[in-house]
């Protein structure tokens, strides 16, 4: 048998480098070729209450990694991202059982996955990603936490983003405290949100504009919710209810009761209410995804 070619063989060690890095085996790797979800964070790890104080935040644990996994064992590759190109921060509340069950378990597994994910200690600046173009993303994803209200709610990338695939009709799918980034596509969302917090939903009303989910049907955090979690971690009151803020801007907002898993879906639109909807929105986005592939022929 002949030896292989000396640049065949050169391929493929620079293949198996290029690959040790990876965060998944090498047997998923498919050369870019795999489709490709945005995973859009928050950069902040703070929040800021009405009294003036502030509060350790981040992303839920549970609602990113829970969707993020289920697109990972579909063979989607996962890019993650957000504002300022820093360590994504987590919620520490969310480093607990509870969020998947109970099940100690499961929870150590999750635990475990999420420490992999290189991308998520060193994500791409947001505006890195727009800049190397945003076509070769299949959908966008933006777990909660409470951080996506100090600044994913008026991020100017973070509006490019949703713009994008609002216009292209590609899934985008959001879960509890994500929705609220939503506000970073209207007019003016610094003047909008400064009004909502005042109480003047006729003076933000003045800084909507063409909003592009006028009229769209959604669902986030709850007001309900959002005062247990007032009165029990955060121990202060929040500057604003995000459901409140997205019925100002013309949402058609849908609630469900308190800490009941809720999805609401219209047209490329995702949108889950609270933790314990993690599951049935990750399922919501790879049904939508799995609707827009090619069909054999």
């Amino acid at each position: 048998m002949k030896p292989p070619h000396p640049i065949a063989a050169l391929t493929a060690v620079a293949l198996l480098l290029a690959f040790a890095g990876c965060d998944e085996p090498i047997s998923q790797a498919s050369f870019r070729s795999r489709p490709r979800v945005l995973v859009v964070v928050s950069s902040s790890d703070t929040l800021r209450l009405r009294d003036g104080k502030t509060h350790p935040t981040g992303y839920y644990l549970n609602e990113l990694i829970v969707p993020v996994r289920k697109l990972v064992d579909q063979g989607y590759e996962v890019v993650f991202a957000d504002p300022d190109g820093n360590p994504a921060p987590m919620d520490a509340h969310s480093a607990s059982a509870t969020h998947f069950g109970d099940d100690v378990a499961a929870y150590e597994s999750y635990r475990k996955f999420h420490g992999g994910l290189k991308g998520l200690r060193n994500p791409k600046r947001l505006s890195t990603v727009i800049a190397e173009g945003l076509e070769p993303f299949v959908a966008v994803f933006f777990p909660g936490g409470h951080a996506p209200m100090e600044d994913l709610s008026q991020d100017q990338d973070v509006a490019t983003v949703l713009r994008h695939f609002h216009q292209r009709g590609k899934p985008t799918a959001m879960i509890c405290h994500g929705p609220i980034a939503l506000v970073s596509t209207v007019q003016d969302p610094a003047a909008f949100l400064r009004a909502i917090e005042s109480g003047d939903t006729e003076a933000a009303s003045k800084h909507v504009g063409d909003w592009p989910y006028a009229g769209y049907r959604m669902s986030v955090f709850s007001t309900a919710e959002e005062k247990v979690a007032e009165a029990g971690q955060l121990g202060g009151d929040v500057r604003f209810y995000p459901d409140a803020a997205l019925e100002a801007a013309g949402g058609n907002v849908e609630i469900a009761p308190p800490w009941t898993p809720h999805v609401v879906k219209d047209r490329e639109l995702i949108t889950g209410q609270n933790p314990g909807s993690d599951v049935q929105l990750a399922d919501a986005l790879l049904k939508e995804l799995d609707a827009g592939k090619p069909q054999p022929k």
